[in-house]
C-alpha cells in the first residue's frame, strides 16, 4: 500500500462551517481512518494548509489538532506547488476573487456555495476553471445525507409514480442578539456583505430539486426581511438590510410543482430542521436530512373532513418508516470523498462549478421574482 500525501490549502476554517463540517468532521476525519483508499493500492493522507486573516486564530486550531502548517498569505500558498487543492469556505463576498485565484495559479478547486455574488461571476469561475484544465467541484452536501439518500431510492425506483408536487419547509429562530447569542454570524443578515436566505438557500433548494426531480423551469418568490434590527458579535446593534426568510414557488422540468419556505424567523414544529414532502399519483413520501417516512398509494386511509369531531386517527402512524442509513459517516465527508476520487483517480463527478452557477442563478432570478411581483423563467445554462 503506498500512501500519497494530498496538501489542501483550506481558506475560511476559523469558521463554523468551514471548521466543523470541512475540517473537522471531513479531511480530519479521514485521517482518523488512515486515509482515503483508492482501491488501487493507494492511499490519500490529506494534509491541511489552514488559510485565513487571523494568524492566532490558525494557530490555535492548528495546536488543537496537531497540524503543521497556517498562512495568511493566500498568493503564497498558492505559488507553492506541493498544494494541489484549494478549498474555500470564506464569506460569500470574498469567495470569487480567491477561487479566480487559485484557478489561475493552476489549483484544483473544491467550494462552499455561492460561488459568486453573481451568475456573471459563476459562469465565469465555471469558463475559466474549464479552460484551465483544473478538476472543479461545489458542496452540494444535503444530497448525501440518510434521509434524501432514502428519497432519491424510492424516487428511482418509481415508487411516487408521477410526481404532482414537493413541499419544503426549512428554518428555525435565529436570536436576535441582544438578549441571546445569535446562531448565524451577523454579515449573514447585511446584504452588502453577501448576506441573505435567499443567497444562502437557494442554491441548496436547486441542486436537491434538480438531482431528485429536474432542473427547475421557473421561480415565484417573496423574500422579505422580519427582523430589521439585530445584533452583531460585539453587541452592537444594525440595521438587517438582508432577508431573513423567503417563500419560493418552483416549476420542474415535468410538470411537478415544489413549494420551498425558508426562514431563519420560524420556531420548529417538525421532526428535523428541514423536510420535504413529496406527493406523486402512486405514493407519498416526507423525509428530512436524516429520515424518510413514506404511504405507499395502496396503504392511503380515506380521510373525511370533519370538523365537528374530533379526529379519530393518528395520521402520522399510517406512515412506514424507510430503512438504511445507519452508520452514515456525513454528507460533507461523503462529498469530499468522492472530489478527492475525482482528482486522484479520475472517477466521474457532476458537482462542478457549473452546477454551482445553476444555485446562483436560481438566487438572482429569485430575487428578481421577488423585487418584480412576478414569475420569472429559469433558462438552462451552458458554458
Amino acid at each position: 500500500m503506498t500512501r500519497r500525501t494530498v496538501r489542501i490549502a483550506m481558506n475560511g476554517v476559523t469558521g463554523r462551517m468551514g471548521y466543523r463540517q470541512h475540517l473537522v468532521r471531513s479531511v480530519l476525519a479521514l485521517r482518523d481512518q488512515g486515509g482515503l483508499d483508492l482501491g488501487d493500492g493507494t492511499v490519500l493522507w490529506p494534509e491541511p494548509v489552514l488559510l485565513g486573516r487571523s494568524e492566532a486564530a490558525l494557530r490555535e486550531i492548528a495546536g488543537r489538532h496537531g497540524l503543521d502548517h497556517v498562512s495568511t498569505d493566500l498568493d503564497a500558498v498558492l505559488a507553492d506547488p506541493s498544494v494541489d487543492i484549494y478549498f474555500d469556505a470564506q464569506i460569500t463576498s470574498a469567495r470569487e476573487a480567491a477561487v479566480t485565484r487559485a484557478i489561475e495559479a493552476g489549483k484544483h478547486v473544491y467550494t462552499e456555495k455561492p460561488t459568486a455574488t453573481g451568475l456573471r461571476g459563476a459562469l465565469a469561475l465555471a469558463r475559466l476553471a474549464r479552460d484551465r484544465g483544473v478538476r472543479h467541484g461545489v458542496v452540494q452536501d444535503k444530497i448525501f445525507l440518510p434521509g434524501l439518500l432514502k428519497l432519491k431510492r424510492l424516487v428511482d425506483a418509481g415508487f411516487f409514480g408521477r410526481v404532482l408536487s414537493v413541499r419544503g419547509e426549512f428554518g428555525y429562530w435565529v436570536f436576535e442578539g441582544d438578549r441571546r447569542p445569535a446562531q448565524r454570524p451577523s454579515w449573514n443578515y447585511r446584504a452588502e456583505d453577501g448576506g441573505g436566505i435567499v443567497v444562502d438557500m437557494f442554491p441548496h433548494w436547486e441542486y436537491v430539486l434538480h438531482e431528485l426531480f429536474g432542473r427547475v423551469t421557473s421561480v415565484q418568490a417573496l423574500a422579505t426581511t422580519h427582523i430589521p434590527r439585530r445584533w452583531d458579535e460585539q453587541g452592537e446593534p444594525y440595521a438587517a438590510t438582508a432577508d431573513d426568510a423567503a417563500y419560493g414557488i418552483f416549476e420542474l422540468e415535468g410538470g411537478a410543482v415544489a413549494q420551498i419556505n425558508s426562514s431563519w424567523a420560524v420556531r420548529v414544529h417538525r421532526d428535523e430542521l428541514v423536510e420535504f414532502q413529496v406527493d406523486g399519483t402512486d405514493g407519498s413520501a416526507v423525509a428530512g436530512l436524516r429520515g424518510c417516512r413514506a404511504q405507499h398509494r395502496g396503504d392511503t386511509p380515506r380521510p373525511v373532513w370533519d370538523p365537528d369531531v374530533p379526529a379519530g386517527e393518528v395520521f402520522r402512524d399510517q406512515w412506514q418508516e424507510v430503512p438504511g442509513g445507519t452508520g452514515h459517516a456525513g454528507g460533507f465527508k461523503a462529498q469530499w470523498e468522492l472530489f478527492l476520487r475525482h482528482v486522484y483517480a479520475d472517477a466521474p463527478y457532476r458537482w462542478d462549478l457549473l452546477a454551482g452557477a445553476r444555485g446562483v442563478q436560481l438566487a438572482e432570478l429569485g430575487l428578481r421574482s421577488s423585487a418584480e411581483g412576478r414569475r420569472v423563467d429559469v433558462p438552462e445554462l451552458a458554458l
